[in-house]
Order: structure tokens, then sequence, then C-alpha cells
């Protein structure tokens, strides 16, 4: 049985990051992974312009002039103005540009027009109230790098350097299947001894999740058999394999033996809690996690030990949430594995569901972050204890 981090770190090195890139519509790429490093080639914004609505004019005329200067122009956003005249200003509009010879813009409401000449008041001060050339983006500034994860935000950046479209890494193809005779699909009728599977549908969302395509491959029986077989067609038809049940050592666990009769086994125990049977290896060069059976157990091992792998190997540069503190609002004894426990911050600091069974999948949905318990650590009410968010 080997530790978590030494599980993460043998996930992540035993990573291949996919080479495929395809050219896709920037609209369409939310959640993509970036396949170059960009590189800005104009300045953002193109010319000063101005933060306000008001007036532009250079400070020292207005100096001289006890602050009170005639209108020459009107400037929009959007229109390319003239130079000003000496010893006048100009009404300029939010994000239009800044004519030469102005250097400082007064907001309108400080300023009052009468018969064309206009009265700067509020104590401007010079340069105020202008945005300055390039003071977003460089022209050759590298924006972004390659490995990088699409978000809403960094889409808009793209857009804002007039980027239409974009280099990004072929989604990860990622078969899963669940193991089971006890499993019925969710709409059938549970008989004695039967449950719901909602490991299905637990990882389709969690795979769907990270941009990746879902290759379903549905439920297996407990038979040494139908497991080999499904293997095989997941490793002909997805770039990794996820499986949920069937890796601990029972007679009706298969998986283990499978994936060691097809291919081989890197490990198959980790010291975490839940979800300590968990094994990973390949199956005709394909990468393979077999994740254990309770709900709780396949929604922390996921996220904790399938995820970093996932996202290694479709390119992202960075693999694993950014940790945090906070106070326990809860005591815990120590326990010979590594814990995670389900739980959410609170104002105070941070509370853990009442019942951290494998099987209660409602903690999940409850909590947003994992509390980390190291093996052998107590957690009293008041201590500082190590946080990690659902998300990245």
């Amino acid at each position: 049985m080997i530790s978590v981090s030494a599980a993460i770190d043998q996930l992540i090195a035993k990573a291949k990051p996919t080479a495929a890139i395809e050219s896709q519509p920037l609209v369409n790429c939310l959640g993509r992974v970036l396949a170059t490093d960009i590189i800005a080639s104009i300045d953002v914004p193109p010319a000063d312009n101005s933060a306000m609505d008001g007036y532009a004019f250079c400070y020292a005329d207005a100096l001289k002039s006890n602050f009170k200067l005639p209108i020459s122009q009107r400037i929009p956003a959007g229109e390319a103005p003239a130079a000003l005249t000496p010893s006048t200003l100009a009404r300029i509009f939010t994000g239009a540009e800044i004519p030469a010879g102005a250097d400082t813009v007064a907001m309108q409401e400080n300023c009052t027009e009468q018969d064309g000449i206009v009265a700067i008041g509020g104590n401007v001060t010079v340069a105020a109230n202008i945005r300055r050339k390039g003071q977003d983006i460089q022209t050759g500034q590298t924006i972004l790098t390659a490995g990088t994860k699409l978000r809403a935000q960094e889409m808009g950046l793209l857009s804002s350097v007039g980027i239409k479209t974009i280099d990004v890494l072929k989604p990860l193809r990622v078969a899963i299947f669940s193991t089971g005779d006890e499993l019925v699909e969710p709409g059938e009728i549970l008989k004695p001894g039967q449950i719901y599977n909602s490991n299905r549908a637990t990882l389709t969302g969690l795979i769907q999740s990270l941009g990746m395509r879902l290759i379903d491959l549905g439920t297996v029986p407990d038979n040494l058999e139908a497991t080999q077989a499904v293997l095989q067609k997941a490793a002909a038809q997805g770039d990794i394999i996820l499986s949920a049940g069937g890796v601990s050592v029972g007679d009706e666990d298969y998986v283990k033996d499978a994936v060691a009769n097809l291919g081989s086994i890197d490990f198959w125990r980790v010291a975490i809690k839940p979800g300590k049977p968990l094994a990973f290896g390949q199956i005709e060069g394909t990468p393979f996690i077999g994740l254990p059976g309770n709900p709780a157990s396949v929604f922390v091992t996921f996220m904790i030990l399938a995820r970093p792998f996932l996202f290694a190997s479709q390119g992202l540069k960075t693999v694993l949430p950014q940790p945090l503190k906070a106070i326990a609002q809860f005591a815990k004894s120590a326990e010979k594995r590594e814990v995670y426990l389900r739980a959410r911050l609170t104002d105070n600091g941070v509370e853990i569901y009442p019942n951290q069974s494998s099987g209660v999948l409602s903690s999940a949905c409850w909590g947003e972050v994992f509390v980390k318990q190291q093996s052998g650590q107590s957690i009293e009410i008041g201590d500082l204890v190590d946080v990690l968010p659902y998300s990245l």
C-alpha cells in the first residue's frame, strides 16, 4: 500500500500528454487546453483612452486659463480624434481615444458648461482619468502559455488581441464502465439485493466537467470473461480507461485479475480513506485506473488521484488544486490512512459532513472542499487544517 503523495507522483510521472492539436473557433473553446503560447500582436488598449465621460485637455493650458477652456471638438468612442487645438478642450466619452495635445480628463459631473466655455472643477490632477496605451497588454508579450485551460476570462483576453480561432489540444477520450451484478440503471425497477448505479452518472459528469470525451461502456457483470472483454474494448476505443468497482480482493472482484491478464498493474492499494482499493496500470498500452465501488469513494479518489493524471495526460500545466488553510470547527481522531473529509467553508472556518461513510454520496453534494487529514493526525476544534477545493 503506497501513500497518496507517492501515488500522485507516479500517476503524473506516467502521464503522456496528448500531442494532437486542432484549430477551433475561440467562442467554442471553453474548457479546452491551449496547444501553443500566445503572443500579443497589438497593444491593449491600442491608444490612450478616456476612463470617464468628461472633458480632455492639456493641464498646462488649463492652469494658465484658471481652468476655463472653450470646447473645440466632440470625441465619441470609436472615432479617431483630431489633434487638440491649443488652449481648448474636447468633449469626450468613456473609451474614446485621447487626442494629441491632451493629457488629462475631468469628469463631466465636476464641470459646468456655459456658452461653449467649460469650467473645470473637482480639483482634477494632471493625467487623471486616462487609460494608457498598453496598460493591459503590450505588443510582443506572452499573454497565455501552452497548457492553459481556457476559462471565460482567458477567452475574453484572447479576443481582446483580435484572435478568432485558436489551436487547442484534442480532448482525451476516456472510456468508463462500472462492475457489479447488483447494479441497476435508474428507471428500472429494483429487485431485492439490487441498487441503482450512481457511479456511472458520477463519472459521466466528472469526465464531462473536465472537457474530455466520454466513451460509456455501461455496466459489466461480475465475471472474469466479461471484465476482460470490456477492458479490451475500452483499450481499443479510449485514450484512458476508468472503471468503478471490482478492484478489491473479494471472490466477486475481477478487475485486478483481468488487468493483470491483459496488461500490467503498477499499484493497486493506496493509503487513502475512503478508497483504499485503487488500481493503476495499462491494458495493451492504454492507461487504466480502477476506482473503488462505493459512491463517495469514487468521488474522492477521482478528484484526488484520477483527476491529476487526466489533467497531466491532457497537457495541462496545473493539475493539482491550490491548498488552503482553515480553522477546524470539528474534532476528529487520528487514523492510519490519509483521510479526505467532505467539508465546506464557513465564516468561522471549515466544518465536515457528519457522516463520512464511503457510501454517503450526499456528503460530496453538501461539501465544496476536502479537509486533508494526514495519517496519524488528530484534529481538535480550533486547529489549522489543510483544505483542498473541489475545483482548481
